[in-house]
């Protein structure tokens, strides 16, 4: 009889916190995840990459993606292998995660393939310590259930390296590329097909969801720099009624933050898209000092994080086992038409420009948003609406 996982090398670390191996997690959900996220960019939004890789360990599979945006069109490689015996690597496939300098420098790579013809390495450096953001919790509709329950922090940083897209190498440097990333785990929704063998959820009636997360790299005249980031939620339903969510801030090299209190966004999205367009987000501090930023789009779509498995994507979700190794991808053009952008679903990371009106602070980041449901304010109706 085993009582406990099998040895991997990160149990020659003194980071125990279970009497278990670290092959192993304390939950028997098999929704746990820990999930690696992160995006490079030039900062006038001409070309991106995106990254992704998901540990399921009760699912015994690791998977990945990595993509290339630009313009409106977006190549995209994922793999999937089992977790075992290799339970400690974080390559799959051509896709590989290496931390070289714990919270500070972090390379993203994706080999040559036989799928799609790009390739990347790029470095993330941090200019900003890492921040905690607040765990997320939420519960099923009967609230019987804790449907997701995680922490992530983000990291907001710039980039260096090189991508190569059908034979043309780019290389770049961190004077005009930035790059953030995020680092969660815990229990999340749409991990491994849904169970069909429990009571249907609740119908919520008549509702709308709005979501905001942006990290951003702001520099002053004086070329001194900090991050700045905002996680936004607001919901109505018939349901379950309001409510509203805001945390983020000013985050510094020195490990300073001003945090938000509230925030007030007047954003405008594209009716048959939903693609953000541009606007201002109103947000007042900690301290009582008000900011308003202006959000202006650099890139045509963004990375649609869908052919990442966000959400599903043809038929495939995010931990499904796909035998000892699987790599798969595609090339979709066109990512602004309307039906192509139900296909890859609204998530995406956008490449804006932020300016702060008040000191004339500029920025550049990437902001992922979803606009669910009708939104008379923002000329949304509910015939527009998809996830």
């Amino acid at each position: 009889m085993m009582f406990a996982g099998p040895l991997v090398p990160a149990d020659d670390h003194l980071n125990h916190q279970i009497a278990d191996t670290f092959a192993t997690v304390s939950q028997t959900d098999r929704a746990w995840t820990e999930k690696v996220a992160a995006s490079a960019y030039s900062n006038d939004g001409r070309l991106q990459m995106d990254f992704g890789v998901g540990k399921y360990t009760n699912r015994g599979v690791i998977d990945a993606f990595g993509g290339v945006s630009r313009g409106t069109d977006q190549w995209t490689v994922r793999a999937s292998r089992s977790l075992t015996p290799d339970v400690d690597s974080v390559s799959v496939g051509p896709l590989h995660y290496e931390i070289v300098e714990p919270m500070t420098r972090v390379r993203f790579a994706l080999d040559p393939n036989d799928v799609v013809p790009i390739s990347f390495e790029w470095n993330f450096t941090a200019v900003v310590p890492a921040v905690l953001e607040n765990r997320e919790q939420h519960r099923s509709l009967g609230g019987t259930r804790i449907d997701a329950d995680l922490v992530r922090y983000h990291q907001i940083g710039v980039a260096s390296g090189w991508v190569e897209v059908d034979g043309e190498r780019t290389e770049f440097d961190d004077s005009t590329w930035i790059s953030t990333r995020d680092h969660s785990w815990g229990v999340r929704y749409y991990v491994g097909n849904p169970v069909t063998d429990i009571p249907p959820a609740p119908e919520l009636g008549a509702s709308s969801h709005h979501m905001i997360w942006m990290p951003v790299l702001m520099q002053r005249e004086d070329g001194s720099r900090c991050g700045f980031h905002l996680y936004y939620t607001a919901s109505t339903s018939e349901l379950v009624g309001s409510s509203l969510q805001v945390q983020g801030g000013f985050e510094y090299p020195d490990g300073r933050r001003d945090v938000v209190v509230s925030a007030v966004p007047e954003l405008k999205y594209r009716p048959d898209n939903r693609r953000l367009l541009g606007g201002t987000i109103a947000v007042t501090l900690a301290s009582g000092e008000d900011h308003l930023l202006t959000v202006t789009p650099m890139s045509d779509t963004g990375f649609h994080l869908g052919t990442g498995l966000y959400f599903g994507f043809d038929g495939d979700i995010h931990g499904v086992w796909h035998g000892p190794l699987h790599v798969t991808g595609e090339y979709i053009a066109d990512c602004d038409a309307p039906q192509t952008a139900r296909r890859l679903h609204q998530l995406r990371d956008a490449v804006v420009e932020v300016h702060d009106q008040g000191d004339g602070t500029r920025g550049w980041g990437n902001i992922q948003t979803m606009v669910i449901g009708a939104h008379p304010g923002l000329g949304l109706d509910a015939d527009t609406s998809f996830v």
